[in-house]
């Protein structure tokens, strides 16, 4: 669904972030992307959206080329972003954040019908509907912000670091969200630094070091490496 061939990007005239990254989701998996602080994880989200111009290379969605397409272009044509600090509206409600996320769409039975099964995802905000999403929790902000992507009914979903900050039971909580989500058929770009619940939920996973995928594979294929070895599981 989702393919990059050789993409060298950059922030105005500095160094380049990602250099030559070629790598691809597969339609209807779990893709995850594994890197550290200061790797071009979230330089990578921003160039596949096109919130960051490539300076080379190519970027596919469902064999349309797409790196020369304005941001809501690309939206339109079934991407959502969970950005990375969830960056929600903090006096607004969960209900209002929600219908946000469902902008494109006029027709408020399928808005509502979107929310119900959402809810089905996210239970906890179904409890909190009226709340101000500044007064939920870390990892129900977090929660909020995947399921305000989740109600543009996308092909497919970028999240970037959804677990950060998030306690380990509460970062258990959102995976299993994530697996879900994917089960019903979305397309899922995992970018993260938890490489042991990544890999859990991933069907294939690179590892991006300095802007350069350095290795690819399948989880088992990518636990057994000395590179995952030495970053992520000691």
């Amino acid at each position: 669904m989702l393919e990059l061939r050789e993409v060298t990007s950059q922030y105005e005239e500095k160094v380049a972030i990602l250099r030559d990254v070629t790598m691809s989701a597969k339609e209807g998996k779990t893709t995850c992307v594994l890197g550290p602080n200061g790797a071009g994880k979230s330089t990578l989200v921003k160039t596949i959206v096109h919130l960051v111009k490539p300076r080379t290379g190519q970027i596919m969605f469902s064999n349309m080329r797409i790196d020369r397409l304005k941001t809501h272009r690309i939206i339109k044509l079934g991407m959502s972003v969970v950005p990375e600090g969830r960056q929600l509206f903090p006096r607004l409600t969960v209900a209002e954040t929600l219908r946000i996320g469902a902008y494109l769409e006029n027709d408020q039975s399928i808005i509502d019908q979107r929310m119900e099964s959402t809810f089905e995802v996210f239970p906890i905000l179904k409890e909190r509907v009226k709340q101000i999403a500044g007064t939920l929790s870390g990892g129900e902000q977090g929660m909020l912000s995947i399921a305000r992507a989740l109600m543009a009914s996308p092909r497919m979903m970028l999240l970037d670091e959804p677990s950060l900050g998030l306690a380990p039971m509460i970062s258990s909580r959102v995976f299993g969200a994530i697996a879900e989500i994917n089960r019903r058929g979305i397309t899922i770009l995992l970018i993260e630094q938890n490489a042991v619940k990544s890999l859990g939920i991933a069907s294939f996973g690179y590892i991006l070091q300095k802007g350069e995928i350095v290795a690819g594979g399948e989880p088992e294929i990518l636990r057994n490496s000395d590179v995952v070895r030495k970053a992520y599981l000691r």
